[in-house]
């Protein structure tokens, strides 16, 4: 049997923990990554060199390397005092090779073979843009940081301006058996992949299998208040007809995190599952949540959640003539 192409679009640490379940298992991962971050170091790192933020890149590659690798320790490793203070030494790496190739995206290929990474990273583009939210409330806000940081939920998101997208990113979404929308910061990490106009082409037009990775918990100045169903037309507003499956948690969280996360003004995403599938989409639910004071996705949980519809996806486009060949 072939082994099945998963994609992965996102960025932040939902899709670092969903990759790091991935890499364990028998398959060919390629994971897109998107360029508008503008906060922290890589917000630094943009304005005084002029490179593409690093930090999300970084975040991937790591959890694609050697869980026992010096080096993606050392990728990870943040330096606390001096005019370094805050870089992590990733993102000086990821801006050196940048200079030194004269190419971000032969950076992301260098660093991968130093951390020996299972799988493909793939900029989701390789222009500078700025990332725009408007909220419900009509107000708009510019870049991932404001837009995080504000108040009230967000209705939509665009990039100015709008880039081409990667061409490896098209190839790899096209070549795909099991495309996978998040799990991540909805408007920030997930729907700006969607906001390039081919990327959600590539989408609409695969043959392999659609999946939303919906997040367990709300997330104040993104996604206040919204249930599952709200999340996932948001994502079909932006790719219309473009998710077969979502993703949900089903069972018990803890609660001391809940308490935590209340007083921090976040809830459970609730699931309608009867909304769903009224979208014509069905729902894949599992208790696929780490039991600890943080609520967030259990990677081996989500994976083993995820395999039979990677192999799904397979067996889909083998039907349609498109496997890959033997």
């Amino acid at each position: 049997m072939n082994t099945p192409h998963v994609v992965a679009l996102g960025g932040g640490t939902g899709v670092s923990s969903l990759l790091r379940g991935l890499k364990r298992r028998a398959l060919d991962i390629s994971a897109i990554v998107g360029v508008a971050d503008d906060g922290g170091s890589s917000g630094r790192l943009r304005r005084e060199l002029g490179i593409l933020p690093p930090g999300d890149i970084r975040n991937v590659l790591v959890a694609l390397a050697d869980d026992e690798s010096l080096m993606g320790r050392l990728f990870q490793y943040r330096f606390a005092d001096g005019d370094l203070s805050g870089h992590p030494f990733g993102n000086l790496i990821l801006a050196a090779l940048t200079e030194v190739t004269g190419s971000f995206d032969e950076a992301v290929r260098e660093a991968s073979r130093v951390l020996k990474v299972n799988g493909r990273v793939i900029p989701g583009a390789l222009e500078h843009v700025r990332l725009w939210a408007e909220r419900e409330d009509g107000t708009e806000a510019c870049g991932e940081t404001l837009i995080a940081s504000g108040v009230g939920a967000c209705r939509r998101v665009w990039l100015d301006p709008e880039p081409a997208a990667h061409p490896d990113a098209l190839a790899a979404i096209s070549d795909a058996d099991l495309i996978l929308l998040g799990p991540g910061s909805l408007f920030t990490s997930v729907l700006p992949h969607l906001a390039v106009g081919e990327i959600a082409e590539a989408v609409r037009g695969a043959r392999g299998l659609r999946a939303y990775v919906c997040n367990i918990m709300t997330q104040p100045g993104e996604t206040d208040g919204m249930d599952a169903v709200t999340h996932l037309d948001r994502v079909l507003e932006m790719v219309p007809g473009g998710v077969d499956v979502v993703v949900v948690h089903a069972g018990e969280l803890e609660p001391a995190a809940l308490a935590q996360y209340a007083a921090e003004g976040q809830q459970p995403v609730m699931v309608d599952v009867a909304a769903i599938e009224a979208r014509g989409v069905r729902v894949a639910a599992a208790d696929i949540a780490e039991h600890d004071q943080a609520v967030r996705h259990a990677p081996e949980a989500l994976a083993d959640l995820l395999m039979p519809l990677a192999r799904e996806g397979a067996d889909r486009r083998a039907a349609s003539g498109s496997a890959h060949p033997a």
